[in-house]
């Protein structure tokens, strides 16, 4: 079990402590200064903008600390707790690749899908703006450093927090909605919140929750990492908004931001139809069964559970 490979290391509470304050501080840190501190976030972007105009720079700059990060997290399952990285992505034996790319490409033409018939309801909503040289050098970018970024969020909630909560709580709804949630609220200080109002934050749950799902469900991260993968990758390089987090060099841009339409097919759409449908897909396709125990069952205690060391790689 996905959970239960959390017993293969050592969860001392001093070290799930330190690797949980290292890991979380600039995030909780920067939550904190945006909600509390007099602060415009969309004037501070406007500036930073000004300084510098290419947008592929300030990509890079957004991005690159993630690689530092993820690593950071590494070192710390391997030399902190004892641990092999398989056992933080998978219950299987070794990483199932084909999992990841078929998530990523099942996410991708799905997001084109909805893209187009957003398009085709809403024509004036975006327009074209193909910068060809730009627009490759970030596709470039966006492989390079999204692995990163996505694997960092992954690895720490759906992975090391979820594991970790799970043997807590010996339970498995527990970490599922507790993880969903935090993820919601690491982004709560992104600049669509305070453009698009609170409701874009049931947009982050909600993909926290069904993240959550696919993990505890196929008893890896796999599915979760194509999904995260291909759902950031379209959202830099497909349309932006001068309101993003992320402000790209993308195929499209949006050029209305009336909150009614916005909030219908980026927060409704994916929450109510798109996401039953690709949870759907995949229990087809890997023959899940036993949701309710999946989902809400017990977790055994470490005496109760074989344990097979590993050595960390």
């Amino acid at each position: 079990m996905f959970i239960q490979q959390a017993y293969k290391g050592d969860n001392a509470n001093w070290k799930v402590i330190l690797t949980s304050i290292l890991m979380l501080a600039i995030f909780v840190a920067n939550i904190i200064y945006v909600l509390f501190g007099d602060v415009d976030t969309a004037k501070e972007m406007e500036q930073m903008y000004q300084q510098v105009s290419s947008k592929n720079f300030w990509f890079v700059a957004n991005l690159s600390f993630f690689v530092f990060l993820l690593l950071m997290l590494f070192g710390l399952v391997i030399y902190l707790h004892k641990r092999s990285l398989i056992s933080l992505t998978t219950a299987r034996n070794k990483v199932d690749l084909k999992r990841i790319a078929f998530s990523f490409g099942l996410v991708l033409f799905i997001g084109i899908a909805a893209f187009a018939v957003e398009c085709y309801l809403y024509p004036g909503m975006v327009v074209l703006d193909f910068k060809p040289v730009s627009f490759f050098i970030l596709i470039i970018l966006s492989l390079l450093l999204f692995p990163f970024q996505i694997g960092f969020e992954e690895y720490l909630f759906r992975g090391y927090f979820m594991q970790q909560l799970g043997i807590i709580a010996k339970n498995r709804w527990f970490p599922l909605i507790l993880t969903s949630v935090s993820f919601g609220l690491l982004h709560s200080a992104n600049p669509e919140v305070a453009t698009m109002g609170g409701i874009t934050m049931i947009f982050y749950v909600g993909t926290g929750l069904l993240l959550g799902i696919m993990t505890l469900m196929d008893e890896g991260l796999e599915l979760a990492l194509g999904f995260h993968f291909a759902n950031n990758f379209l959202a830099a390089t497909l349309a932006t908004a001068e309101y993003s987090a992320l402000r790209t060099d993308s195929l499209f841009k949006y050029v209305e931001t009336q909150e009614s339409t916005t909030s219908f097919f980026q927060i409704l759409i994916p929450i109510l139809i798109m996401y039953p449908i690709i949870l759907i897909i995949f229990a087809k396709k890997y023959k899940w069964n036993n949701w309710k125990e999946k989902l809400f069952g017990r977790v055994p205690s470490a005496s109760e559970t074989r344990v097979v060391t590993e050595a960390p790689s």
